[in-house]
């Protein structure tokens, strides 16, 4: 199985939340993991905004920030490339998306469409599940999220 990770997806392989550990056993099962070149910056605001809401101490995000950055050259990387951007901003009206979900769903499509298999498009963000349904993906996991 091929599996493309947004930033919420890929929060929950280092911080202990709801879901996490359903990820953790979803990645370990994929024979790819991707996501988008920006999920890097995506996933330290969603650190950093976690400890000023104080969901998480400091240290935990940090630590959680140095697993990630261990875990990245893991993981294949989409580049946002003009072409790529072009497509998020018409799945961002097509959709209803917020900028950076756009650019998530365009990765997620480019990266099918160059393998030529499918790919499950891994989200915790209910927006994004609902149109990676509808522009034909198998999102996971398998209920939207709340």
């Amino acid at each position: 199985m091929i599996a493309y990770f947004d930033a919420s997806a890929l929060v929950k392989r280092h911080v202990d939340e709801r879901g996490s550990p359903e990820t953790l056993k979803f990645a370990a099962r994929a024979d790819v993991v991707a996501t988008s070149l920006i999920s890097r910056a995506e996933v330290a605001a969603a650190l950093a905004k976690a400890v000023r809401a104080k969901l998480l101490e400091a240290d935990e995000a940090r630590e959680a920030q140095r697993a990630f950055a261990a875990q990245w050259p893991d993981i294949a990387r989409i580049p946002a490339t003009e072409a790529l951007v072009s497509r998020a901003e018409t799945l961002a009206w097509e959709y209803g998306l917020r900028g950076y979900d756009a650019v998530q769903l365009a990765s997620a499509a480019w990266f099918q469409e160059s393998l030529g298999t499918p790919v499950r498009l891994a989200t915790f963000d209910k927006r994004l599940w609902h149109a990676a349904k509808r522009a034909g993906f198998e999102p996971w996991p398998e209920k939207a999220p709340q």
